[in-house]
């Protein structure tokens, strides 16, 4: 054919085409609105197949060491129990998943027990926690009023957010990513620090899986299996964030994959099973996409 006729049919084909489609498919501003429409569903297509399970202490902040042993020890000074945690002896007791068993333990081991619970009626434990009802009820009010304490210094706004949760969670949300805080702490006291340090559009986002709403507390592996079971999401798709050895084992032990961003007292433990280990969100570059390659 000759040059006029190809450009004769061509022109044509492109009449034609503007007719079945409208000349308004091509504007600029529609073709870019496409592009973004198809990059947003492609975001939510990831998003479909990842879930983020975060811990709380030493995860979202670094709350141990100046947050629950500071209230812990104020709480104990006005008992009259004649002990406090200092930063090493409480990096130990860390090792024991929660608060009212921990101070269990330490006072079992230290006899450190006030008079009045000095002769109990049995010594056995239940889960942790002494099943003589003085003691329990002793280490159940120094953790109520300890959580009261704790809840005052999240909201003083003393504790921040570790380097890179804000953005990561931003990231999540923007991909419709499910979220889940699940922590051996008081529900109270992970609720208001999400609150205070996300604010509330980022909290309504998440779910909250907190104390002793599982029977077994990490490494147990019960608080990530109740979080899966609970929000109907397939174990192959979650995400673990943790920051210590048995939040780690419990992870792991629920056969989920598991990011550890170390804290100021795990640096050193053992983090057998875990993914990948980082010091935080931040300098290691971690992102929605990097912990999505963790599932591969």
């Amino acid at each position: 054919r000759s040059s006029g006729a190809r450009l004769y049919w061509e022109t044509m084909k492109a009449a034609l085409l503007l007719l079945a489609v409208g000349a308004d498919a091509f504007h600029p501003s529609i073709l870019k609105s496409r592009q973004l429409s198809r990059h947003a569903a492609s975001v939510r297509l990831a998003a479909e197949k990842i879930a983020i399970l975060f811990d709380c202490d030493g995860v979202l902040a670094d709350t141990e060491r100046d947050g629950h042993r500071v209230s812990f020890n104020k709480v104990f000074k006005k008992r009259g129990l004649g002990f406090e945690w200092d930063v090493d002896e409480y990096g130990r007791l860390c090792e024991v998943g929660g608060g009212k068993e921990r101070m269990t333990f330490y006072m079992n081991k230290n006899d450190y027990w006030p008079e009045d619970c000095k002769s109990p009626t049995t010594e056995e434990l239940n889960k942790g926690l002494p099943v003589d009802e003085t003691r329990l009820a002793l280490v159940k009010s120094l953790h109520a009023k300890k959580t009261e304490l704790f809840q005052k210094l999240i909201e003083s706004g003393v504790v921040p957010l570790r380097p890179g949760i804000l953005s990561l969670v931003d990231e999540a949300i923007a991909a419709e990513a499910p979220l889940a805080v699940c922590s051996t702490s008081n529900e109270n006291a992970v609720r208001t620090l999400v609150k205070v340090l996300m604010g509330g559009e980022r909290y309504d986002k998440f779910e909250f899986f907190c104390g002793d709403v599982v029977p077994r507390k990490k490494p147990a592996p019960d608080v990530y299996n109740l979080a899966a079971e609970t929000m109907k999401l397939p174990k192959s798709e979650c995400v673990v964030i943790e920051d210590s050895g048995i939040g780690c084992k419990a992870a792991k032990a629920a056969e989920m994959a598991c990011l550890v961003t170390t804290s100021t007292y795990t640096v050193e433990e053992d983090f057998t099973g875990a993914n990948r280990i980082v010091p935080d969100l931040t300098s290691a570059g971690v992102g929605l996409a990097d912990l999505r390659a963790l599932l591969d």
